[in-house]
């Protein structure tokens, strides 16, 4: 049997996804080894020996850097946009399955702040708290800068949920005795949990590496993003890679735990 030939459309295909994937885990790759410096290795190859002395060295006491700090600054952050981004997302979605008056205008005004420079509504975040005579901070200024990035997102999302949801099942619900309560929480939220979960991940990711929309809005705590900008310019030795491993590899645990929780919802559904 004949084999059937590629097209040049399917090689380039190809070739830009093989170079897409290079420049997204090239730099990682590098980092990645390069934690793994030896106790007298610096911040370039080659590797002066092999040695797990850098990743220790995030747990001692830091001459420059606040590692556990900023850690736990931006992990509460996150958590905070995430579980706003979710029951917002989750209202609003709801509000517009019917039609009422202002509507269109409302949802631009949700979205606008994506086009936004997020320099600029750091900036003007900054500078309105200032002017209220309230300073700025992490979980107050930066909490509300954060939104603006991650709400859009989530109501976009589940704007789109809501379009593909068909009310027959809520109606069932309803023709069997159950209340509009009921309806919703043992019909509608079981259906959509999968993308609610969606929804927070959204949210915290992008709370948790945010830069520019905290840049002006953080006040005088850094948050992981920023505390990790401050020390590429005094930092000189590779605890910053080690710092680098070990916040992606708490990224990809996060992506791959919402990504079980979300198969193991799918699976108990199909099974009821």
């Amino acid at each position: 049997m004949q084999r059937e030939k590629r097209s040049r459309e399917f090689y380039a295909l190809a070739i830009f996804f093989v170079v897409f994937v290079l420049f997204l885990y090239g730099p990682l790759s590098a980092i990645l080894i390069l934690s793994f410096q030896g106790p007298n290795g610096g911040l370039t190859f080659p590797l002066n020996g092999v040695s797990l002395r850098w990743f220790a060295n995030l747990f001692e006491t830091q001459a420059v850097g606040d590692f556990g700090g900023s850690f736990r600054r931006s992990l509460m952050l996150g958590l905070m946009v995430m579980a706003t981004t979710v029951v917002v997302s989750l209202l609003a979605g709801l509000a517009f399955r019917r039609r009422f008056i202002g509507a269109t205008a409302l949802f631009y005004l949700a979205v606008a702040s994506l086009v936004v420079p997020s320099i600029i509504i750091s900036l003007g975040i900054g500078v309105l708290f200032q002017q209220a005579g309230l300073p700025p901070a992490w979980h107050s200024s930066a909490f509300g800068a954060h939104l603006t990035w991650t709400l859009p997102f989530g109501v976009l999302i589940m704007f789109a949920v809501f379009n593909r949801f068909s009310p027959v099942y809520e109606e069932a619900a309803r023709d069997l005795g159950a209340s509009s309560w009921q309806a919703f929480r043992h019909v509608l939220l079981p259906i959509i949990a999968p993308s609610l979960i969606g929804v927070g991940l959204f949210g915290f990711t992008l709370s948790y590496d945010e830069f520019a929309r905290t840049l002006m809005a953080a006040g005088t705590y850094n948050t992981l993003p920023l505390e990790i900008y401050a020390m590429t310019t005094n930092v000189t030795t590779p605890v910053l890679y080690a710092l680098g491993t070990v916040t992606t590899a708490f990224s990809f645990l996060v992506i791959a735990g919402t990504l079980f929780l979300i198969v193991r919802l799918n699976r108990r559904r199909l099974k009821a």
